[in-house]
């Protein structure tokens, strides 16, 4: 009798059991629901924060040293802008100048000495050219060979002395630049330098005043002032590539000027020995 009466006791709260977890789990499902509900909305907005929280400005670049430098600091940057424009100015207008005269050259040693005469030849020749610069001085020297002071020297030597004088008046005028070129190649990173030193002064002199010595006190300032020196590297090395790069292609085209130049002087004897026949 006992062991029925568990059984039926056991039946009922096993059917019980039975009847309340589906209802549980039911009311737990739409619970679940819910709450994904709820923060499934809140991801977006947290994953569209998260690119803001890595979007820092940085507060020592090189707006904020404009801002917190002196007249000093402010000098220093402007004198190096203008030394940068300058070397860039001068690489261009050099490069344009020895492009064309290389072209000029070429063009003369294929068609001048093939003219009748040097009068035609010089005819050829553009207003301004370096070439017709030298041939007209020397025709002229040795059309215009008198007088009681350059009569004691013999045309040869009157011919090639004008000659050289205009192919160093040439040259001169192509290496216009250069020297301001070398200066800044070798003066502009002293200059960031200095622009670094009295920006490094700056800094710690306010941070003594402050009398704070924390890592954000210092790395800044010191960062701003590091600035310089990089600035002094960037306008010295295309100043000193430059320099190098345009020393070399004038040789290559004074060379050739200076080939055309004792052509010239040959042709002037020879017309000259043929005139004496």
């Amino acid at each position: 009798m006992f062991s029925r009466i568990s059984g039926l006791i056991a039946a009922i709260a096993f059917a019980a059991t039975m009847g309340f977890s589906p209802a549980q789990a039911q009311e737990q499902k739409p619970a679940d629901a819910a709450s994904a509900a709820v923060e499934t909305p809140a991801a977006p907005v947290a994953e569209a924060a998260a690119p803001a929280a890595h979007k820092v400005d940085n507060p020592y670049g090189l707006m904020a040293m404009l801002d917190h430098g002196d007249m000093v600091s402010k000098g220093v940057l402007g004198l190096l802008l203008i030394m940068s424009m300058g070397s860039w100015y001068i690489l261009i207008t050099k490069l344009w100048d020895t492009t064309k005269l290389a072209k000029e050259a070429k063009d003369v040693r294929a068609t001048f000495f093939k003219k009748a005469s040097l009068a035609d030849g010089v005819k050829t020749l553009s207003e301004g050219s370096a070439f017709r610069y030298i041939a007209g001085s020397a025709i002229e020297a040795s059309e215009h060979h008198e007088g009681a002071l350059t009569e004691n020297i013999d045309h040869s030597s009157w011919v090639t002395m004008n000659i050289d004088r205009s192919v160093a008046d040439v040259q001169a005028r192509v290496q216009t630049g250069l020297g301001f070129l070398a200066t800044v190649g070798s003066t502009s990173p002293f200059i960031g330098l200095f622009g670094t030193v009295w920006g490094i002064l700056q800094a710690l002199t306010a941070i003594g005043v402050a009398g704070q010595a924390s890592i954000d006190k210092v790395a800044g300032p010191v960062g701003e002032a590091l600035i310089m020196t990089a600035i002094g590297l960037a306008v010295a090395v295309p100043a000193v590539l430059g320099y190098n790069w345009l020393v070399n292609r004038n040789k290559s085209v004074m060379g050739q000027v200076r080939a055309f130049a004792g052509d010239l002087h040959g042709v002037l004897m020879g017309n000259r020995q043929v005139a004496k026949r």
